[in-house]
């Protein structure tokens, strides 16, 4: 069996009710008692473990910056160390904000992170709580996450087209997005294979292809949905928010096909069905 925490969230949504997998949510785990959930593991004793969990209000983060670094950092933390020492698997999911954002190259395993503010300061604490623990494990930074479950720019997107024709959208972020359902793939092939191959724990990206802007994403977007909205471009400098994002969100994913066999998905391609899928259940 497969533990795993964070079962509201788009990935945790995406990987409960698989086979193998029992998810945890905050009535199981409360991810502000760091100590609750290193105990939910001692409890299973599952095979592995995958952290889906996470604080990701990026604005709110500024100002309940202690909050999320219970969440993002201190909860991972916890069970990264009683994962290490039971000898189990430890699969966390990251972020492109651990970054700066700077440049246009694709960001590198290695390249020196610089979150530009506090959610990114939070997540970063959690990816060095769970090195620090020195047990086999994986940590995947992603980006952009879409799904039809909770609030991302898709479903904000699409909500936005059922009253306006014209929307303004920040075009110079660069970054790719990523269907939740691909990420939970691919953190399930990755739990799977440190099982047999603990050689293969590190940090590793996975994003979706090809990258785009969010001005180009929500044309994509109103296209495959069949939406007559304009999208106008504005830099990020006419889009002020209490915590900036980055301009450069693209990732070098190459590693993570390498050790584990898994490319980069077709945001594209996956679109058509995710748009039918919210507005059938709107």
């Amino acid at each position: 069996m497969i533990l795993v925490f964070g079962s509201s969230g788009q990935v945790g949504a995406s990987l409960a009710g698989r086979d193998g997998v029992l998810s945890l949510g905050r009535a199981e785990a409360d991810l502000t008692d760091p100590e609750a959930c290193a105990a939910a593991i001692r409890a299973h004793r599952p095979r592995a473990v995958i952290n889906a969990a996470a604080y990701t209000a990026v604005d709110k983060a500024e100002s309940e910056e202690n909050l999320a670094a219970a969440i993002n950092g201190a909860a991972p933390g916890a069970m990264a160390r009683v994962a290490a020492e039971l000898g189990i698997p430890f699969v966390h999911i990251s972020t492109d904000y651990v970054f700066p954002g700077s440049g246009t190259a694709p960001h590198q395993v290695n390249d020196r992170t610089g979150p530009l503010g506090a959610y990114g300061r939070t997540k970063l604490a959690g990816e060095e709580a769970v090195r620090a623990a020195g047990g086999v494990h994986a940590i995947l930074r992603t980006s952009w996450v879409y799904s039809d479950h909770g609030a991302n720019f898709l479903k904000t997107m699409l909500r936005l087209s059922e009253t306006r024709d014209h929307l303004t959208v920040v075009a110079d972020q660069i970054g790719g997005p990523t269907p939740a359902p691909a990420i939970a793939d691919a953190v399930m092939i990755i739990a799977e294979a440190l099982v047999t191959d603990p050689s293969l724990s590190g940090t590793y990206h996975f994003s979706g292809a090809p990258d785009v802007g969010w001005a180009d994403f929500a044309r994509a977007i109103f296209a495959a949905a069949g939406r007559p909205v304009t999208v106008e471009d504005i830099p990020s400098s006419a889009y002020p928010t209490p915590a900036q994002r980055p301009g450069n969100s693209r990732m070098d994913c190459s590693a993570t096909e390498t050790a584990f066999g898994i490319a980069r998905p077709d945001w594209q391609a996956t679109l058509p069905h995710m748009i039918k899928s919210i507005t059938e259940t709107s």
